[in-house]
C-alpha cells in the first residue's frame, strides 16, 4: 500500500483504496465543485429528501462526514430526480467509506438506506418515482467505525544521520490516522532540512495491511543528500526600497549551515515590513564547496494608500474620516501617515461637533533592529457631556520588539489643552513620560482580525507633570501625578472542549480592565485625565463617560479609580456572519473632596462625587467578517436604568469590540 496525496493507501493483494485524513479534508473543496458537475433534474421533476444520520460515537468523524457528503452539501444547491438520488447515495458510500479509513477505521461499513429500502434493492426506483410530488424522501446513512488499526512496524529506507528518526514523531501502536502518518514524514523531511540537509526528500510512506491484528507497517523511504551551508544571498524585485535596509534586517547569513526553519522565519519577517506584498524564496545549485545560493524575490506593495473610515454609535454620534500613507517615505520604510476625522455629528453624549486631526512619522530599525523611533503631532476637540476640549499634543516613542509576543514603549509628550467643565475654564501643560509594556498571544497580523485564542496583555504608565488650574482661582498651579492603566484580555474556542464544533467557530471572549491615578485626588487632576466609564470600551449600554459620580447636574465628573469586566459569547453563522451575546461591569470611585487639598471651587456644585458607582450592561450584535476584520453592530441596554440613561445604545464599528 502506498500512502499518497492523490491515490490514498493502496493494498494491492486486495485491491482497495484508502485515502488518508489529508485528502479527506480536501474533499470539502471537492464537494463545493460538485455543484457544478451534479447533475441536475428539471425544474419539474426534483425528488426533496432529508438526511438522517446515526451517530458513530465519534463527533469528529461524524463532522467531517457531513462536510465530504454530498447527499447533505448538495441537498438544497443541487436537487435531483429519484434515480439521481440513488446515484448520489451509491456515491456517498464510497466517500465516507474514505472518511472512516483516514481515521484509521480500515474496516468500517457505511450503510445508506432510502425510505427504508437498501440503495440494491430493485424496487426502489420506482419506488421513489412513485412517491407524491411534495413528499420528501428520507435517507439515513448509518456508519459503523469497526475496530481501530494501530501503527505496526516502522521501517526507514535510507541513510539517516543518527537519531534523525526520532522527528517522525510516530510510533508502533499509535492509532494508524492517515494524517498523522503522512505528518511524520514532513516532520522528519523538516528535520533534515533544518539541519543542512537543503535538498532532502522523504517519500510518502507505504502502508502494510495486516488485517487479522488490525495494523498498518509503514516503510518511510528517505533521500538524505548532501549537508550544505549557505553561499551568496541576492535579493531581486528592488525599487524604491533601499537593499541596506534588507541586509540588515535579514536573520540568514553567507557560510551558516543551512536551516529551512531560519530561512522561512527570515522571509517572513520580510514580509512583516510591510513593504513587500510577496516574499519569495529560491535554492540554486549547490557549489563544489558545499554552499547553496540563495535569492529572495520580492514585489513591493504600493507606496501611497488614501482610506476612508466612518462610525457610529447612539452616544457618542457618528464619525467620518480620511487617512493618507506613505509606507516607504525615503527608501528605508519610513512611514509617513496624515488623518483627519470628524467626530461627535450627534450623540446623547456629546454637544457639539469635534475633530480629531494627527501627523506621524516613524523609523524603523532605529539604531537596532526591531526598534522603531515614532513622532506625532495631534489636534483634538472633543464637545461632550463631561466636558469640552480643545488641545494640542506633540510626542515621541521609542518602542522595542523584545520576542514574538512582547513589545515595550517609552517616550515624551507634551500636551497644552483648554478644558470647560461645569462653568469651570481650565488652561493646562502637561509633560508625561508614558511607559507601556504588552504581551499578544493571538498570533494575529493585525488587531482587526478575530482572536480564537491566546491572550493580550497591557501594562501603561504615564508619569505626568500638569501646570494649570481654573481661571477663577488665584495663580497657576504645578502638581506630578501618575495614571496606571492595565488590561487583561483572553479568548477561548469551545473546539478544545468540544471537538465536535469546528475549530474558531464558537469562541469565549472576557477582558479585565483597571486604572489609578496616584499622587492627585479627584478635583485637582485635569478633567480629561480622570477615569470614566459608560460607552462602547467598557460598560456598553450606558451612555459615554455616563457611568461614575455626578455633578448636581447628573453631568460626569470623573474619579481616580476604574475596573471594568467584559464577558463575550462570539458565534460565527455560516461563512460571513456571526452574532454575539455580551454582559459588561465596570465603574468608576474616587476620595471625597474633604481632606484632598482641593478648593471649594474645584469641588463646587458636586453630588454623589464620593464613593463608587457600577453600572452593568447587557446585549447582542452581528458580525459581518471582511477580509480586514469583522464591520460590528451591537444593541445593548442598561441593566439598571437611572432617569437620565438612555433605553439603549448602538455601535457600529470595524474590528471586534476587543
Amino acid at each position: 500500500m502506498h500512502l499518497s496525496q492523490e491515490t490514498g493507501i493502496r493494498a494491492p493483494s486486495r485491491g482497495r483504496r484508502f485515502a488518508p485524513a489529508r485528502a479527506v479534508l480536501a474533499l470539502a473543496p471537492l464537494a463545493a465543485c460538485a455543484l457544478l458537475g451534479a447533475p441536475r433534474a428539471s425544474a419539474a421533476n426534483p425528488q426533496p429528501y432529508q438526511v438522517d444520520w446515526v451517530p458513530s460515537g465519534d463527533g469528529t468523524i461524524d463532522s467531517t462526514m457531513k462536510l465530504t457528503s454530498q447527499l447533505e452539501t448538495l441537498r438544497t444547491a443541487a436537487p435531483v430526480d429519484p434515480y439521481g438520488l440513488i446515484a448520489r447515495a451509491r456515491g456517498d458510500v464510497g466517500r465516507l467509506r474514505t472518511v472512516l479509513e483516514s481515521f484509521g477505521y480500515y474496516q468500517g461499513r457505511i450503510a445508506i438506506t432510502i425510505n427504508g429500502m437498501a440503495l440494491d434493492s430493485a424496487g426502489l426506483g420506482d419506488a421513489l418515482t412513485a412517491l407524491p410530488k411534495s413528499s420528501s424522501a428520507r435517507v439515513k446513512i448509518r456508519p459503523t467505525l469497526g475496530p481501530l488499526f494501530h501503527v505496526g512496524r516502522i521501517d526507514i529506507k535510507g541513510a539517516l544521520p543518527k537519531g534523525m528518526e526520532k522527528a517522525l514523531g510516530l510510533k508502533p501502536g499509535a492509532p494508524a490516522v492517515a494524517s498523522e502518518v503522512l505528518a511524520a514524514g514532513m516532520r522528519l523531511q523538516d528535520a533534515l532540512q533544518d539541519a543542512g540537509y537543503a535538498f532532502a526528500k522523504v517519500r510518502k510512506p507505504v502502508a502494510y495491511e495486516v488485517p487479522q491484528q488490525h495494523i498498518l507497517n509503514l516503510v518511510f523511504q528517505v533521500k538524505t543528500g548532501e549537508r550544505v551551508r549557505i553561499g551568496g544571498i541576492r535579493i531581486e524585485g528592488l525599487k524604491a526600497v533601499h537593499p541596506a535596509l534588507l541586509r540588515r534586517r535579514l536573520l540568514v547569513h553567507s557560510g551558516e549551515l543551512y536551516d529551512a526553519a531560519t530561512v522561512e522565519r527570515a522571509r517572513q519577517d520580510l514580509l512583516a515590513l510591510g513593504l513587500f506584498s510577496t516574499v519569495s524564496v529560491r535554492l540554486g545549485k549547490p557549489d563544489p564547496a558545499g554552499r547553496v545560493p540563495i535569492t529572495f524575490t520580492v514585489a513591493e506593495s504600493r507606496r501611497h494608500t488614501v482610506g476612508l473610515s466612518a462610525a457610529y454609535s447612539s452616544d457618542l454620534g457618528g464619525s467620518a474620516g480620511v487617512h493618507w500613507s506613505d509606507r516607504n517615505a525615503f527608501g528605508n520604510g519610513e512611514r509617513l501617515e496624515v488623518s483627519a476625522q470628524a467626530i461627535n455629528l450627534g450623540g446623547t453624549a456629546s454637544t457639539g461637533l469635534g475633530y480629531d486631526a494627527r501627523i506621524g512619522y516613524s523609523i524603523p530599525d532605529f539604531k537596532r533592529r526591531g526598534q522603531t523611533l515614532g513622532f506625532s503631532v495631534r489636534g483634538l476637540r472633543q464637545a461632550l457631556q463631561a466636558y469640552t476640549q480643545t488641545g494640542e499634543t506633540l510626542g515621541t516613542t521609542l518602542s522595542r520588539k523584545l520576542s514574538a509576543r512582547w513589545q515595550a514603549s517609552a517616550g515624551l509628550a507634551y500636551e497644552h489643552e483648554i478644558i470647560d467643565q461645569e462653568s469651570q475654564h481650565y488652561d493646562y501643560d502637561l509633560l508625561s513620560l508614558p511607559l507601556a509594556a504588552r504581551f499578544d498571544s493571538t498570533d494575529l497580523a493585525s488587531p482587526l482580525l478575530d482572536p480564537t485564542h491566546g491572550f493580550r496583555i497591557s501594562l501603561n504608565v504615564s508619569p505626568t507633570l500638569s501646570r494649570g488650574a481654573p481661571t477663577a482661582s488665584s495663580g497657576v498651579t504645578n502638581q506630578v501625578f501618575i495614571i496606571l492603566q492595565g488590561t487583561l484580555a483572553t479568548y477561548y474556542d469551545l473546539h478544545r472542549l468540544l471537538p465536535s464544533d469546528p475549530a474558531g467557530r464558537t469562541v469565549i471572549a472576557a477582558r479585565l480592565m483597571a486604572g489609578v491615578a496616584v499622587g492627585a485626588s479627584q478635583f485637582s487632576l485635569p478633567p480629561d485625565q480622570r477615569f470614566y466609564a459608560g460607552g462602547s470600551g467598557t460598560v456598553r449600554g450606558y451612555r459615554y463617560q455616563s457611568v461614575g459620580p455626578e455633578f448636581a447636574d447628573g453631568n460626569p465628573t470623573g474619579g481616580t479609580n476604574m475596573q471594568a469586566l467584559n464577558l463575550e459569547l462570539r458565534q460565527r453563522v455560516g461563512r460571513n456572519f456571526g452574532i454575539v451575546a455580551f454582559v459588561d461591569a465596570g465603574g468608576v470611585s474616587s476620595a471625597s473632596c474633604r481632606g484632598t487639598g482641593a478648593s471649594s471651587s474645584s469641588c463646587g456644585g458636586v453630588s454623589r462625587a464620593s464613593g463608587g458607582v457600577y453600572r452593568v450592561g447587557m446585549g447582542t450584535g452581528v458580525r459581518y467578517y471582511t477580509s480586514i476584520g469583522p464591520i460590528r453592530f451591537d444593541v445593548a441596554l442598561p441593566v439598571h436604568r437611572r432617569p437620565n440613561d438612555d433605553r439603549f445604545e448602538v455601535y457600529i464599528g470595524l474590528g471586534q469590540a476587543f
